[in-house]
């Protein structure tokens, strides 16, 4: 698969993840398929060292409420959290004073493990990790 055609290939996977057609680990799969591919077709280029795993951004709310939020999705969809596209039943991700840039930055910068780790007195807990 040519590079020109990767990346439309890629933000389709992405609106099937962001709809909820397919799973975070169906995506990863999906990707590294379509990496294989093109590693398969081009031929010319230099062999490189192939690329570490995907990386999983995992979001985890759960309210005193009894709202249970679960979100993995591998790094490179970071950026969807940032589109109105991307709720969670009800929820809203908006409504939950992330800063995703922040988050982003943070992760580009080679964070790994808990980012945020937050238990409030009224009995919320919300996880960010980075696996």
């Amino acid at each position: 698969m040519a590079k020109s055609n990767l990346m439309p290939e890629r933000m389709k996977v992405l609106d099937l993840l962001a709809k909820g057609t397919i799973t975070a680990e169906q995506a990863e799969k999906l990707l590294a398929a379509m990496e294989q591919t093109e590693a398969e077709t081009e031929t010319t280029a230099p062999v490189v060292a192939k690329k570490a795993p995907f990386r999983m951004l995992k979001i985890y709310v759960d309210s005193a409420d009894g709202d249970e939020v679960r979100i993995e999705l591998p790094i490179e969809f970071a950026k969807l959290l940032k589109s109105k596209k991307f709720n969670v039943g009800s929820m809203n991700l908006e409504d939950m004073d992330i800063d995703i840039d922040t988050l982003i930055e943070m992760i580009n910068s080679g964070a790994i493990g808990d980012i945020v780790n937050v238990k409030s007195a009224d009995g919320d807990v919300v996880r960010i990790t980075v696996e």
